[in-house]
């Protein structure tokens, strides 16, 4: 996936029970492909991804090579820390719930979200912001 022309998967798209998992393998193809422009892999989600399995950001890099998305995901199965689905589905609810946490990250926020449409003040996620960003339809929230 050549990401200088193109977006990775959306943060909401599963792969199995994990939200985020899909995205983060785009990146992380693209990177050892030379094509990830100016995403970034690992970025802070997917380190909270690799913290909550408990996997290196090494460990996984090597892991994606050529395997197919359902082979990374039994990869991930195997050498993942154990969670139970209710744990999973508390992190995935986290992580699409999740706005800035810092006065800074969140002046970042606003200008991003701004400079591509300063009506949608309803978006207050980066999971919202960044397919806003990359042209999905983000429902408006009330």
């Amino acid at each position: 996936m050549d990401l200088r022309t193109g977006y990775p998967r959306s943060v909401r798209n599963k792969l199995g029970e994990f939200v985020h998992l899909a995205r983060m393998i785009d990146k992380c193809r693209a990177k050892q492909d030379g094509q990830l422009g100016e995403y970034l892999y690992p970025c802070p989600m997917d380190q909270k991804f690799l913290d909550f399995v408990g996997i290196t950001r090494d460990a996984f890099f090597n892991a994606v090579g050529s395997r197919t998305d359902e082979e990374v995901l039994h990869w991930v199965h195997m050498n993942a820390k154990s969670h139970t689905p209710q744990e999973i589905e508390a992190w995935n609810t986290a992580l699409l719930t999740r706005g800035p946490n810092t006065d800074e990250k969140a002046e970042y926020f606003l200008k991003t979200r701004d400079s591509i449409d300063p009506t949608r003040t309803d978006i207050t996620t980066w999971a919202d912001l960044l397919d806003l960003d990359e042209g999905r339809e983000v429902p408006i929230r009330k």
